[in-house]
């Protein structure tokens, strides 16, 4: 399958990256979890074209080829903004068969999206949504465990097969389908002149969005987000566990929960077949 990559530019002057991935059907929006991008989501944009359906995933700011953050302060309110540009380039915005999928900070993301425009997503499948139980606004935290680690993680490799081995042998990326390992790891570390490879996603602005995550605020306005859910999570998740799941399905409107017995944080990643499956019954 040909990937087609472009660029277009946002309201706000960044230039966001978009990933056409084929097909003729209902179309199809993907949005990665942090730290990632648009091409990781390979294996399951496959899938769907193959099952028939049109599809594009894109990478948030500062993450895949996208521009990085000028104020690097990386909000969930930003990273809806640049799935709202998405929506509007691509013309989907109230796409009546329009799946809208997300993954981790991308649902969270996507659920922004519905807060502010209960139209433009006519459905929306989530995998762990980063949404945390405060019901009050939590302040952004840089010393959380999260941003602690990311800005320890190695950013420079000798190769990208390199990289690929060393992921691949230890928690928490060795439950990644080799496929969607391999798409993280290719598009997602840019050629160094001294020949080594580095990470587009810079450790320090990883550990900015982590920062932001438990400050957005969503969990006391999941009211708000009108079209039907689905909220898909890992039994073994540590993330967003079943029994948290349940709570953020409780407050949204019209929701759903599945469980993913087996599965970590990664569901996607790990299975891109079940996701599809999954996927593809939510929008039956």
């Amino acid at each position: 399958m040909t990937r087609i990559q472009s660029s277009f530019v946002t309201p706000a002057g960044l230039s966001l990256t978009v990933h056409e991935w084929g097909g003729t059907g209902a179309p199809v929006l993907l949005a990665h979890p942090t730290g990632f991008h648009g091409v990781v989501w390979k294996p399951v944009a496959e899938r769907l074209v193959a099952a028939g359906r049109r599809v594009w995933s894109f990478d948030f700011r500062g993450q895949g080829d996208s521009d990085p953050s000028p104020d690097a302060t990386y909000s969930w309110d930003e990273f809806a903004d640049d799935a709202d540009a998405v929506l509007d380039h691509l013309e989907l915005r109230g796409h009546p068969e329009l799946l809208a999928a997300g993954h981790s900070k991308g649902a969270a993301a996507l659920f922004v999206v519905a807060m502010r425009d209960p139209a433009a997503l006519p459905r929306v499948w989530t995998f762990e949504p980063i949404v945390f139980p405060n019901e009050e606004l939590a302040p952004a935290d840089p010393d959380n465990p999260m941003s602690v680690a990311a800005r320890k993680r190695r950013d420079v490799w000798p190769s990208r097969d390199e990289a690929i081995a060393s992921y691949g042998s230890r928690p928490p990326m060795n439950s990644l389908d080799p496929e969607s390992l391999r798409a993280y790891v290719d598009y997602g570390f840019r050629d160094r002149p001294d020949g080594q490879v580095e990470l587009k996603c810079r450790p320090e602005h990883e550990a900015n969005i982590y920062m932001m995550g438990a400050a957005n605020g969503l969990f006391t306005r999941l009211g708000q987000v009108e079209p039907p859910v689905l909220v898909a999570c890992g039994g073994d998740s540590r993330s967003i566990t079943p029994a948290f799941a349940e709570q953020l399905v409780e407050r949204l409107p019209h929701a759903r929960l599945e469980v993913w017995a087996g599965h970590g944080h990664f569901g996607p990643l790990d299975d891109p077949n079940r996701a599809v499956a999954s996927m593809l019954a939510f929008d039956a």
